[in-house]
């Protein structure tokens, strides 16, 4: 599965612990992520990542892209719901092209742990038949 990782400033020790606690599911998988969290993740874990840009530099908008493709199976996003920058992610766009493609997204910590557990117990398989690899 291609699982995407993002997560808002205040969001990333949370999402370094996340992969940290999940690092043996996640690293059955192939992983990207907005640049600095991809480095954070990386460093903290071992894991390999694919790196974007920065999310203020465009990495949300790189996912988005290839969630448009449908080429991400699980959405792991982090974010600050008090967060007032102007650097996010355009959220509903995110979401819009998740709904679109059926592609399950957390964007909390215990919604990210449901979606972790399920994949581990082969209850996203319904992707590979939805979408697959070519």
């Amino acid at each position: 599965m291609n699982i995407a990782l993002i997560a808002s400033d205040k969001k990333k020790e949370l999402m370094v612990q996340f992969c940290i606690a999940y690092c043996g599911i996640l690293s059955k998988h192939n992983l990207c992520a907005t640049g600095t969290t991809a480095k954070l993740v990386s460093d903290a874990t071992g894991l390999k990542i694919q790196s974007f840009l920065s999310g203020s530099h465009g990495g949300g908008e790189q996912i988005a892209g290839r969630i448009a493709y449908n080429e991400i199976d699980v959405l792991l996003y982090f974010r600050d719901p008090l967060s007032t920058t102007g650097f996010e992610p355009d959220q509903t766009t995110l979401l819009r092209l998740c709904d679109m493609h059926n592609i399950p997204v957390a964007t909390n910590v215990a919604t990210a742990e449901i979606i972790i557990m399920a994949l581990e117990r082969g209850d996203l398989g319904w992707r590979d038949i939805v979408n697959p690899k070519k």
